[in-house]
């Protein structure tokens, strides 16, 4: 009761009545207020000196084209527009898209799917999530449930004064094969400090008690495993003086993990997590190494640190898909 006690006010997570108070305000807000600020906010793409750094991620966020070939009617038949979209149990999937579609004219059509999407629809639609390696046209991503992922952290702890393990801690279940994979390969190894937050009925010793992420940053090393999409915890690892371990990625979220360079920015190891050790080993002896790939991933972090810029962006992520597919080709 005491440890769930502190998990729960020291668990180092956004606060979600903060995210929903915030967000239930706007709803409140008419939305004509929202719409005559748009055109500031568009013109101040030209007042930027990074402008050809913004409209480089717009086109990767939303890689339509006015060329691009889909079921038009399809898309006119499952679309509504941005006035009747509705809730959903996950709200914030709602309230992160209409945060910044508001701005827009209400009587636009869009496609908004939400939940953890791992497959590329055959219409234009807004997702939090698209697989890699394949063609994502379809698939424009929007920067969805930031009150779980977007989260970095200040970390004063240096590498060099953490412990030389690596920490696994988290759900296993539904759609997080690979997670069972490692705990059944890595539990009770002296380097590898693993466990699980939820029950597993065949292996009740995984089950451990939830750890706050400064108790996570103990560590040298934090795996990063994928689940249902992406791994939640990727980014503030990113962001801390640890270092994120994980297999190649096979999703991509606004934070575009499809981006990111293997032993540059994070460390890779194989899908069978076989070589673990061996890479946790190398970069224990090559602290030089290990401190270039936590500058490298404090760098690629910085970039979304502009609250100012990542509005904009996704400002123009939504218009250029408005442009598109509400236009008749």
């Amino acid at each position: 009761m005491i440890r769930s006690l502190y998990y729960l006010f020291h668990s180092g997570k956004n606060s979600n009545l903060a995210y929903y108070t915030r967000n239930y305000l706007r709803e409140i807000t008419p939305n004509v207020l929202f719409r005559m600020r748009l055109r500031h906010w568009l013109d101040k793409l030209e007042q930027r000196p990074d402008k050809a750094y913004i409209l480089q991620r717009v086109d990767y966020y939303c890689q339509l084209t006015p060329q691009h070939s889909y079921d038009r009617q399809k898309w006119l038949q499952e679309s509504v527009t941005v006035r009747e979209q509705q809730k959903s149990p996950q709200k914030v999937y709602y309230f992160d898209s209409k945060e910044t579609a508001r701005y827009f004219p209400d009587h636009l059509r869009w496609i908004l799917l939400k939940g953890d999407i791992t497959h590329v629809p055959n219409v234009p639609v807004f997702v939090k999530s698209r697989p890699l390696n394949t063609d994502v046209a379809n698939s424009t991503l929007l920067k969805m449930d930031k009150v779980r992922h977007f989260l970095f952290v200040d970390d004063a702890k240096v590498w060099d004064e953490k412990r030389d393990k690596a920490i696994f801690l988290g759900d296993i279940g539904y759609r997080k094969p690979n997670r069972e994979v490692f705990m059944n390969r890595w539990f009770g190894h002296p380097m590898i400090d693993a466990g699980t937050t939820n029950l597993m009925p065949e292996h009740p010793e995984w089950q451990r008690q939830k750890l706050t992420i400064n108790e996570h940053l103990d560590y040298k090393f934090i795996m990063s495993l994928e689940g249902n999409d992406v791994a939640s915890n990727l980014k503030w690892i990113m962001s801390s003086n640890s270092i994120a371990v994980t297999p190649r990625h096979t999703v991509e979220t606004w934070f575009m993990e499809g981006t990111l360079i293997p032993n540059y920015h994070y460390i890779e190891i194989k899908d069978d997590f076989s070589d673990l050790e061996e890479r946790l080993n190398y970069y224990l002896q090559h602290p030089q190494e290990a401190a270039e790939i936590i500058q490298h991933a404090h760098e690629y972090v910085d970039q979304f640190r502009d609250e100012e810029r990542e509005k904009l962006i996704q400002l123009l992520v939504q218009k250029k898909y408005f442009d598109i597919t509400n236009t008749e080709h």
